[in-house]
């Protein structure tokens, strides 16, 4: 669970930061990069949500 939490930081901050970047300056590439990043980001949520919800009935 530990590693999947880190994980799902990195992936935020490089959302964040690509995010930025096609807000900031309008870099398409880096909304590309943002898209990206927001639908592995959701892949990990819902693997966060199965593994906590598999801890808490243990």
């Amino acid at each position: 669970m530990k590693e999947l939490i880190e994980n799902m930081q990195s992936t935020y901050a490089s959302f964040e930061s690509d995010a930025k970047l096609q807000l900031e300056s309008g870099n398409k590439s880096a909304g590309t990069r943002a898209r990206k990043s927001s639908l592995a980001l959701e892949k990990l949520l819902k693997e966060f949500r199965k593994v906590s919800i598999a801890e808490s009935k243990s």
